[in-house]
């Protein structure tokens, strides 16, 4: 049987998952949120913050939030690991690992207590 002793496949898939986020939704998601609806009808309640607030409180659209902040955390994470390799930095590979991703998964952290404060 085929044994994995390293966790970069982990690592794969998670720049996989925040690419695809990165690319179709996080646009989307701007363009609807941030341009679309607020100037479809200027000073309609449906767009006010009260519902706004409504919205952020239901569990789903926390967890479509937090997926929309981590994933391309961990995407520029695992890029921004091998950008490093490319300019020669060789040495301490273990150290820029854990750098990057330490930074993705404390900026997952904040998201998530962000999201359970709202």
């Amino acid at each position: 049987m085929y044994k994995i002793n390293t966790i970069e496949p982990f690592w794969w898939a998670l720049f996989g998952a925040g690419g695809f986020i990165a690319a179709l939704l996080l646009p989307a998601h701007i363009l609807v949120n941030g341009i679309i609806w607020p100037n479809l009808a200027p000073g309609d309640p449906t767009v006010s913050a009260r519902r706004l607030a409504n919205l952020l409180g239901n569990p789903i659209i926390k967890l479509y939030l937090l997926a929309l902040i981590s994933l391309p955390l961990f995407h520029w994470a695992h890029r921004f690991r091998y950008f490093l390799f490319d300019l020669g930095l060789h040495g301490g590979r273990m150290g820029v690992a854990v750098l990057c991703y330490g930074l993705a998964v404390l900026g997952t952290i904040a998201a998530i207590v962000v999201l359970l404060g709202l």
